[in-house]
Formats: structure tokens, sequence, C-alpha cells
């Protein structure tokens, strides 16, 4: 099972294309610090801007650079079902443990057609399927009933990684799913209240910047330890919030930048290099959480 600080990578691009080995670089220095597992190919690696080629490319280096030593959670999502279907089967033979599979965006699909998505996913690749649900960027939610349905009759859709922000979604999941029902918060500044109404963890985007901080953030929820882990929080707030002053992942890139200069950070059209007023946020943040 997947569980504790899961950083969803950033991709680095060096002159308008993947550096491979600023990327291997990168994954080893997520798992040595900290992170129980890793997700390419996510909204932060921006995938809605890479080839099919580059997507399968980075998913497969990521596979081999963790050799095993934590699970690789492959970005497979798309708004066509059939291209979906093709990134899990070239995830699956990369050797990706499972696929993060986000609701189908800009078509505005109803409750039924969320439901045929995933379902038809499952019934035709054995990869295990973690939901992503985060209707402020897909407009389309995925409502609790759908989610029932879909783990109940698939045994490969095993969890969700919620990006909705309504802490209450935790209980409704698990009432309908199961207490076995995977649950991953989507969002860093609200990973702590997750975590404590049943959370497993986090596919997080602070993870890039402070991997070792999130693992320890995690830890202390896993422990129980909520005092000691509120703390933490509070030291990381002000990074979760400044991620996000500027369109993402450019203010991650830009945090990168300060904590890890020897990774390339150019982002790609239409993400924009992030403005001085959320530099200065980010700037003030890695100060406050002690990174620079």
């Amino acid at each position: 099972m997947f569980s504790g600080s899961i950083p969803a990578l950033v991709t680095p691009f060096r002159d308008g294309r993947l550096d491979e080995d600023a990327f291997r670089a990168f994954v080893d220095w997520q798992v040595t610090e900290g992170s129980g597992a890793l997700v390419p190919c996510g909204t932060t690696g921006e995938s809605a801007t890479m080839t099919v080629e580059e997507h399968n490319r980075v998913v497969a280096i990521c596979v081999e650079q963790a050799a095993g030593r934590v699970p690789v959670i492959a970005g497979c999502g798309s708004n066509d079902t059939r291209i979906a279907l093709d990134h899990m089967y070239a995830a699956q033979a990369a050797g990706a443990d499972a696929a993060l599979v986000v609701a189908p965006y800009y078509n505005k699909p109803s409750q039924e057609g969320v439901y045929q998505h995933f379902s038809y996913l499952a019934q035709r690749c054995d990869l295990p399927i973690i939901l992503y649900n985060v209707p402020g960027r897909t407009i389309t939610d995925i409502g609790v009933p759908v989610m029932h349905r879909l783990a109940s009759e698939h045994s490969t859709i095993i969890g969700i990684k919620d990006a909705t922000g309504n802490l209450g979604r935790v209980s409704a999941q698990r009432l309908a799913c199961g207490p076995d029902f995977l649950q991953l918060s989507g969002n860093d500044e609200t990973a702590l209240g997750f975590n404590a109404m049943g959370g497993k963890g986090c596919i997080s985007v602070t993870a890039n910047v402070a991997p070792r901080l999130c693992a320890q953030f995690q830890a202390l929820t896993a422990a129980g330890q909520w005092e000691e882990a509120l703390l933490l929080q509070d030291r990381l707030y002000p990074l979760h919030d400044a991620l996000f002053s500027d369109s993402s992942p450019g203010p991650v890139k830009y945090a990168l930048s300060r904590v890890q200069p020897d990774m390339p950070t150019d982002v790609r059209l239409p993400i924009t290099w992030p403005s001085g007023a959320s530099q200065a946020a980010v700037d003030r943040a890695l100060e406050i959480a002690g990174l620079v």
C-alpha cells in the first residue's frame, strides 16, 4: 500500500527538452530524503504539455531509477479514455506499481460518463488505479456514489487522490468505499486534517522542495503525534501557500532553483516563470521553513 509523503514530481526541462540525467538525480534525492513513493507525469510534472513519447519516457526513467526502493505511481490521466488506457499499458510495461488517473477534464462528462471512463480502464488493464479528483482544475467531480460503485465493482480501483479541499469527503468516502480504500490528500495545506480523518498520506507539491520535512510531517501524523505534526505544519504552511502564488509549477521550479541550484527549471508554455511577487513569497517561505 502507498502512504506517507509522495511527491508529484516536477519534470526538469533544459532548453525545451527533458533532462534525463537531472531527472535521475532528482529521483535519487527524493528517495534518500524519505519520500514514500513517487508520482511522475502528474499536473506538477507538466504532463499536459508533454508528448506521448516524453510522457512514457519520464515514467520509464522514474521506475528504472527508483529501482524498487519506493513504489512509482504513474500519472496516466487524459480526457480521452483511449489515451488514458494507452498510458496505463505503457506504465505497466515500464514496471510502475499503480496508475494515477485524473477525472476527464474539459469534456464535462456526466456522472455516468465518469463511471464509464474509469470502468473501461479497469476492465482492460489490471494495473491498480488511484482515482484523482481535482474539480478545481477539471470541472468534473468524481461523486461519492460513483466512487462507491467503482470501488465495489473493480478490485483494481484502490484509492483516491482527493484534491477537492473538502475534508468532509474523507469521512464520506470511507463510509462509502470502506476503511481499506486508500485516501491520499492532494492538498499539502490540508494534509494534517485529512490524515486526522483517516487519510494515509499526501501526493505533494511541497515535497518537491522539502522532501525530508514533508516525510517527517507524514511520519508524525502516522504515529499520532499531532502536536509535533502541528508545529511542522506551521513551519511548512507558508511554503504550501507560496507554491501556488502563481500558476503551478512555476513557483515550485523557482523554489527548486533556490534549494537545488543544479536542477534545470525551465517551464513550458502556457506556464510562465513566476512573477516577482510570487518569487518574494517563495523566498520568505523558504526562510521560514529553514531551507535557505
